[in-house]
């Protein structure tokens, strides 16, 4: 502070004069930048949040409606045929096998991993032995791509071959006057329970199985949370890539 304070008495008016401009000008850029970030937020989605670094650009993504949604996906389904999915965390990374006789959850789930949608997402339910759901976040970010994405419910596509046994991937669903069981497009969940969760067989569709990574799901399941079964601290997906 002193050294600062003794080069000050040495300025003259004329640097004092051109320190304030130089001041002014440093303040402008800083709002110009400012703006410019605020901008980008409207175009774009920016996510710097603990370890995780996203970046989704919102005009790149086709808002879909509920009438359009069906030939909507079955379009992308055919020219997207990918039914391997790896979901990475903090924990170790999740490997999971869509199934191909589950369409539309399958397309439905491979747009969103495309998108980036996951990656602004935690684990944010967890209950040790019975399950653990992903695909929504506190973040505002997360709300802002699902506004991009669509609002739309996805028609239940169960299957006797597909239960709700340990390793199922299952959709998460809204219980609010959902008579047809559609489910979220958004939210999932892995059944950790050695027994399943069979009470929940043709009340949500199971569209996939964990191959690999039981052990991370295991990991998951046992961290401590509030009474909503939300994790005390946030498990970040970091990203979900499509094979």
């Amino acid at each position: 502070m002193t050294i600062i304070l003794s080069a000050t008495l040495f300025i003259s008016c004329e640097d004092t004069k051109t320190q304030k401009n130089s001041n002014k000008s440093k303040k402008e850029l800083e709002r110009a930048a400012q703006k410019a970030k605020e901008d980008s937020i409207l175009n774009s989605v920016k996510i710097y949040d603990d370890a995780l670094k996203t970046s989704i650009d919102l005009k790149a993504i086709e808002t879909v409606s509920q009438e359009e949604l069906i030939p909507f996906l079955t379009k992308y389904g055919i020219n997207n045929p990918e039914n391997k999915v790896v979901i990475y965390t903090s924990f170790g990374n999740i490997y999971v096998t869509l199934f191909n006789d589950t369409p539309l959850h399958r397309a439905n789930f491979v747009r969103l991993a495309k998108t980036g949608y996951f990656g602004t997402t935690f684990f944010h339910r967890v209950l040790d032995n019975f399950v653990i759901q992903g695909g929504n976040s506190d973040n505002v970010s997360t709300q802002k791509v699902r506004a991009a994405i669509g609002d739309y419910l996805i028609p239940s596509e169960f299957s006797p071959k597909h239960q709700h046994n340990r390793g199922a991937f299952s959709a998460a669903k809204y219980s609010e006057q959902n008579i047809s069981k559609a489910s979220s497009p958004f939210e999932f969940f892995i059944v950790q329970g050695e027994r399943g969760a069979h009470h929940l067989d043709n009340d949500h569709t199971v569209f996939g199985i964990v191959t690999q990574g039981m052990s991370v799901v295991d990991k998951i399941a046992k961290i401590k949370t509030d009474e909503s079964e939300w994790p005390l601290k946030n498990v970040i997906i970091d990203s979900v890539t499509v094979q």
